[in-house]
């Protein structure tokens, strides 16, 4: 599943200005506004059987009367919802708008006792007296829209864009959903954002009166692989073996049990929300339990194709770049020889941007040349004339990790590239039993104008991690990070190596009340994850992040290199690493102390009498308290290295009233 941060952001982007808007009054409650939600538990992806129906003109008809159309979309309706009244010239003007495109329109009004006009819209018109098209939908909402491609798949669900809703109405809609799901299906993308809630009176439909759908192959099981699996078990995809024919299912089907009955499979290691509630994560991988419990049903019966009518039409991987034609291109000097097996320590390779004036990115998307072995890629933004050393802690440029590996930010947001960066591109490479080569790239779109809402990076680490010998569940505490100005997050990146075992990111506000960002129980190096929510995390002023990571050291842990060894920070696999980012956006025009959304640069100072030694650094810094008293005065702290004492400058500006 690949999502732009276009997708995420939505929400953030279309109404951030509002403060500052003559209409703020107008405009609506966030709680009343359109949702995104997860594609799975919104069906995203499922097959709607071919429904007969008579509209309201006598004429019979079903739905794959509408085959000839690349794209059906079926809008739920009425004539006593207020919402339904005022959405009813906008769906007028689509529907005429798109006839030409090759986008038909069918109409439904679920509401028994309504007495629709037939001529109120032109194309079919359906009353749905029986509630059987509406069970089949499962429509929640009189003005829910469905997409659905020539395969009667569902591509998009949800609200018309979000102009109106239950007690609102602004002048013209900042966030067109359909139109925008319409512009990606025909160009020949998925939809940015693939479902939302959908404002208007609420539908209880009748699930018994749902048509079944045949549990085959072609009808259930193939839009489930091609949903949660085929991303990557594809010819040309990253995974060991294809799944994206119905043979090599069957003959990897033991595999596909057992990977997903152990959650291994779709890789997703959040903890699950509590009952009820939904992911805030808009890239949950989850595997839907109706999905689940189909598979493994189809997966121990005869394991029937069905009919090859019901397939879905086959998925399309662009070979280019996703992002559309960069501005430029940054690729490393050399190929980077891979061996054939064994281990590889991260490659490091500087490229000079030679840029005299800072660059606004508004996309960018990094490119392997031999995905097949690529683990991860991170690039660093480094200051003119670094030569590679540090950058992790700092925050990343920009990432590639098997799935995710595209940016496209919406018009006013942005990520600073500063003039005279050098870009340090850090690949991890995994051999597969084939020597090749990789020269891996970045292309890049810059924005037209410097944003109003700049996108960052920061790392909550710490460097001073010290893992004992043996220890199976290691903790460690990064340090508060306080937040000089009102943020939105948009995504976590937990980081860790071989030991890592589990992640949690926590934000505390200023009254005092902590909540829990991320929770991650079961972390797994060989799966780089990003969390990345569907609404963004509001974050304001003089709150603090932190972040803690567990760590298994011991014999018990099967990828453990030696757990007879102190493990270090080190940027080796062997060695590891205490870093969770943190991706977030803020207003450039909103004044911090110091007149900048930057923390104030003040003198940072040792109290006298030095400082107590924090818990977490107690074992790293042991050694440097040369009188043993437990604290660090400040002749101690001028005697630390370098990269030891910045950490304990920054815990005292941290800390320290």
């Amino acid at each position: 599943m690949r999502l732009t941060a276009f997708a995420i952001i939505l929400a953030l982007a279309s109404g951030a200005s509002a403060a500052d808007d003559a209409k703020a009054k107008t405009d609506p409650n966030p709680k009343e506004s359109p949702k995104v939600r997860l594609a799975g538990e919104a069906g995203i992806g499922r097959f709607v059987p071919d429904i007969s129906f008579t509209d309201l003109a006598g004429k019979a008809g079903k739905l794959s009367d509408f085959k000839g159309s690349k794209i059906t979309v079926v809008a739920f309706t009425n004539t006593t919802c207020p919402l339904c009244k005022k959405y009813t010239p906008t769906l007028q003007r689509l529907e005429k708008e798109y006839a030409a495109k090759g986008v038909t329109f069918l109409f439904v009004n679920p509401m028994k006792t309504d007495k629709p006009d037939a001529t109120t819209f032109t194309g079919r018109y359906i009353h749905d007296t029986e509630g059987v098209l509406t069970a089949a939908f499962g429509a929640s909402s009189t003005t829910e829209v469905f997409v659905l491609d020539s395969a009667r798949t569902v591509q998009y669900r949800g609200a018309v864009d979000d102009q109106y809703g239950l007690g609102y109405a602004i002048e013209k809609p900042r966030t067109n959903y359909l139109v925008t799901a319409l512009t990606d299906l025909l160009g020949g993308k998925h939809p940015v954002v693939q479902a939302t809630t959908a404002p208007g009176c609420e539908l209880t439909p009748d699930a018994a009166k749902a048509p079944a759908v045949a549990l085959t192959y072609h009808a259930r099981i193939e839009r489930i692989i091609q949903t949660n699996c085929v991303e990557c078990h594809r010819t040309g995809g990253v995974a060991p073996f294809v799944l994206d024919t119905y043979d090599a299912v069957v003959a990897n089907k033991a595999m596909i049990r057992k990977t997903i009955d152990k959650s291994t499979m779709p890789p997703w290691f959040a903890a699950p929300p509590q009952k009820g509630s939904q992911s805030p994560f808009a890239n949950d991988r989850t595997i839907t339990e109706n999905d689940k419990k189909d598979l493994f049903a189809w997966l121990a019966s005869d394991m029937k194709k069905g009919d090859a009518a019901d397939a879905p039409l086959p998925r399309k991987y662009e070979s280019g770049w996703l992002i559309g034609k960069p501005d430029t291109v940054f690729e490393i000097g050399k190929p980077i020889a891979v061996k054939a097996e064994g281990i590889m320590g991260y490659q490091n390779v500087n490229v000079q941007t030679e840029y005299e004036e800072d660059k606004w990115v508004q996309a960018l998307e990094v490119q392997p040349t031999a995905r097949e072995v690529v683990h991860h890629v991170l690039i660093f933004a480094l200051p003119k004339g670094s030569r590679g050393a540090g950058g992790e802690a700092q925050g990343f440029f920009a990432a590639y990790v098997p799935g995710n590996n595209s940016l496209v930010y919406p018009e006013g947001y942005a990520k600073k590239l500063p003039k005279g960066s050098v870009l340090r591109f850090q690949i991890h490479y995994t051999p597969n039993g084939k020597a090749t080569t990789d020269q891996s790239k970045i292309g890049l779109i810059f924005a037209k104008q410097a944003p109003r809402y700049e996108v960052r990076v920061t790392g909550l680490a710490n460097p001073l991690i010290t893992i004992p010998a043996g220890a199976d569940n290691h903790k460690v505490n990064s340090l508060p990070l306080p937040v000089p100005a009102d943020a939105h997050i948009l995504a976590l990146f937990p980081h860790a190596h071989l030991r890592g075992k589990a992640a949690k990111y926590e934000l505390k506000t200023r009254d005092g009340k902590t909540q829990t960002l991320l929770d991650v129980p079961h972390y797994d190096f060989n799966w780089q994850l990003q969390y990345r929510f569907a609404d963004p995390v509001a974050v304001p002023a003089g709150s603090s992040l932190s972040y803690t990571a567990w760590y298994d050291n011991s014999d018990k842990n099967p990828a453990n290199p030696d757990s007879k060894k102190i493990v270090k920070w080190g940027p080796q696999t062997s060695d590891e690493m205490h870093l969770g980012y943190v991706e977030f956006v803020f207003d450039t025009r909103t004044p911090v102390a110091g007149g900048t959304t930057d923390t104030p640069k003040t003198e940072v100072k040792v109290p006298k009498g030095g400082i107590d030694i924090p818990e977490q650094f107690k074992n790293a810094l042991k050694r440097f308290d040369t009188n043993g008293d437990g604290k660090l005065d400040e002749k101690e702290i001028d005697a630390l290295p370098p990269s030891v004492k910045n950490i304990v400058m920054e815990y005292i500006k941290r800390t320290m009233p």
